[in-house]
């Protein structure tokens, strides 16, 4: 198994690849503090990134199903979003919009709003296509000793603080000083 900062090639990525900072979250898209930290992260990579070279972010699925029950779903929406080449928009709207999915046609409705193929994505969806995507980040999850949501590892180093700004903030300026 990699290492738990080793990025493969078809891994969620987003900022520029010389970054400075490597910001690798393990999330749920129904966990309420992970969208804490997809509200707080939307703001420090531009303020923290200016200021230290970039952040690239890596986002990897550890949806904990036994406390969301659409989890892996919403998980497995997300990678069927990724397939029509909207990861990204799907992860932020996820987060966003996490009060509002309830159930699989609110995830349908998400995918219109992205301009996504409906059909497409309801096949993805219904028949589970990307679950082995998924369950390959849960299973590097627990490789890596990611066991709740979010898990964050900093330039390789796990983040042992809290998913608020502050914390995050703290933690990026404490990663660029090493």
């Amino acid at each position: 198994m990699n290492r738990v900062d080793e990025i493969g090639p078809d891994e969620h990525v987003r900022g520029p690849q010389d970054a400075a900072l490597t910001l690798i979250e393990y999330g749920d898209f129904q966990c309420p503090y992970c969208a804490r930290a997809h509200a707080a992260l939307s703001e420090l990579a531009d303020e923290v990134g200016a200021q230290s070279g970039g952040i690239r972010l890596v986002y990897r699925h550890l949806p904990l199903a036994d406390f969301h029950p659409l989890a892996e779903l919403a998980a497995e929406a997300a990678e069927a979003a990724a397939a029509q080449g909207k990861f990204w928009d799907m992860h932020d709207i996820l987060f966003e919009q996490q009060r509002q999915v309830m159930d699989k046609q609110d995830l349908v409705v998400l995918a219109e709003s992205l301009d996504l193929d409906l059909e497409r994505f309801r096949a993805d969806v219904t028949e589970r296509r990307h679950r082995p995507r998924v369950q390959r980040d849960l299973e590097r999850a627990h490789h890596d000793g990611a066991g709740r949501t979010p898990s964050f590892f900093i330039n390789g180093v796990r983040h042992q603080g809290d998913s608020d700004r502050e914390s995050l903030r703290q933690a990026l300026q404490e990663a660029q000083e090493r």
